[in-house]
C-alpha cells in the first residue's frame, strides 16, 4: 500500500546540487539494500493479515505511544488523512487497534493497540530487533552511538526536535 508523503524541505542543505561522491553512492546503495532486508520479515508477517507497510509504521508507533492521538500519527507518519484514515479503519475491524475519544475533547480520538495488536507489533519488531543486534554483534563498543548519530542526523533538522521527543532521547553525543 502506498502511502501519499509531502515533500520535504531540503532547503537547508548547503550541498544540494553537487555531484554525489562514490563514497556518498555506495552508502545509499547500502541504505536501500539494508532498508529492503530489514523489511522483508515485517512484510511476510503482514501479508498474512493483507497488509502492508502503512498497517506496520501505524502498529508500531500506536504500540510504543498509547493514546496517540490522530493528528500525532498523521505528522509522525507524514501522511494523508485519506491514507491514515484507510489503514486505520482496517486495523480497527481487525481488532488490532482501538479507538477512544479524549477525557478533555471527547472528539480527539486517542489510539491504543489491543492485546492482539500488540502482539502482533512485537512479532514485527522481533526479526528486525534481531538484524540489528547481529549488525552490532562484531563492531567496537562505540558503533551504537555512531550509528545513532548518523541516522538521527538524516533526519531533516527541523523534524529533529520532534523525533527527540517521540523517541523519548536526546541526540546522540
Amino acid at each position: 500500500m502506498t502511502d501519499i508523503n509531502s515533500p520535504s524541505d531540503h532547503s537547508a542543505d548547503s550541498s544540494a546540487g553537487a555531484v554525489p561522491s562514490d563514497n556518498d553512492i555506495d552508502l545509499i546503495e547500502l541504505l536501500f539494500f539494508a532498508y529492503r532486508d530489514f523489511i522483508s520479515d515485517p512484510d511476510a508477517i503482514l501479508a498474512e493479515y493483507g497488509f502492508g507497510r502503512a498497517h506496520h509504521r501505524v502498529l508500531h508507533f500506536v504500540d510504543r505511544n498509547p493514546g496517540l492521538t490522530v493528528a500525532d500519527l498523521l505528522n509522525i507518519l507524514n501522511i494523508t488523512k485519506q491514507s491514515l484514515a484507510r489503514v486505520l479503519k482496517q486495523l480497527v475491524d481487525s481488532g488490532f487497534i482501538e479507538q477512544q475519544p479524549g477525557s478533555s475533547d471527547r472528539r480527539q480520538r486517542l489510539l491504543y493497540t489491543t492485546g492482539d495488536g500488540g502482539k502482533l507489533a512485537l512479532q514485527l519488531l522481533e526479526p528486525q530487533s534481531r538484524r540489528i543486534r547481529n549488525a552490532f554483534q562484531n563492531m567496537e563498543p562505540n558503533a551504537r552511538r555512531i550509528v545513532s548519530s548518523f541516522l538521527f542526523d538524516m533526519i531533516d533538522k527541523a523534524e529533529q526536535p520532534n523525533v527527540r521527543r517521540l523517541i523519548g532521547k536526546e541526540k546522540p553525543d
